[in-house]
């Protein structure tokens, strides 16, 4: 047996106790573990090739990243406080209902990564969010600003959950589930054991 290939494995290890870049560390152990187990370079080129085009929305979500970085270093996150604070009326539970339904709505129609974390609760709602909890008069102190911050991730949470569970393409799921249920019941033999391991005769 081969165990060379698990070379690959050491230098993942290796690059991230380094603390190289995680691409590059990914992309290096793939090469060592492809040449390690005798494949081709071209062979292996095109496996990653292939593996880079099959994960390409992977890498979009990545790409967003920085770019909110560079939107909360130019001031998204001050323009969202301000933003809220010309709504008198808007309260923090009122804001955070509002974002669940909409957290919802595009979760059930398979949206999920338009909204999350790292896209809107960071660099938005969570600032909105201090700022709709200053808006009724108390001054936020270290812990209730950690608190708010957390009601807004677990908002996000919820709405993603119970929304997939409504997933407008899931439909077909329990109409399958009791087709399958049926058959399986129309195929089983005439002859079974009760719950109380008794023999019994279905008629027919």
């Amino acid at each position: 047996m081969n165990h060379w290939p698990l070379l690959g494995v050491a230098v993942v290890v290796l690059g991230f106790a380094l603390r190289k870049n995680p691409a590059l560390v990914v992309v290096v152990a793939g090469v060592v573990s492809g040449v390690a187990a005798g494949k081709p370079l071209g062979e292996l080129l095109a496996l990653l090739g292939t593996a880079f085009v099959g994960n390409r929305t992977l890498l979009l979500f990545v790409l967003t990243l920085p770019v909110i970085g560079l939107l909360e270093r130019h001031g998204l996150r001050e323009r969202a406080r301000g933003w809220i604070a010309g709504f008198r009326s808007l309260t923090l539970a009122r804001l955070l209902v509002s974002y669940l339904g909409l957290r919802q709505l595009l979760s059930m129609f398979g949206l999920i990564d338009l909204a999350g974390h790292a896209q809107t609760v960071r660099p938005l709602l969570a600032p909105m969010s201090e700022a709709a909890a200053t808006q009724e008069g108390t001054a936020l102190d270290e812990a209730s600003r950690e608190r708010v911050r957390a009601l807004a991730a677990a908002t996000d949470n919820v709405g993603r959950f119970f929304g997939e569970d409504v997933f407008l393409a899931g439909a077909w799921a329990p109409r399958d589930v009791l087709r399958a249920g049926c058959v399986r019941a129309a195929a089983a033999p005439r002859h079974g054991r009760s719950r109380l391991g008794t023999r019994r005769r279905v008629p027919g």
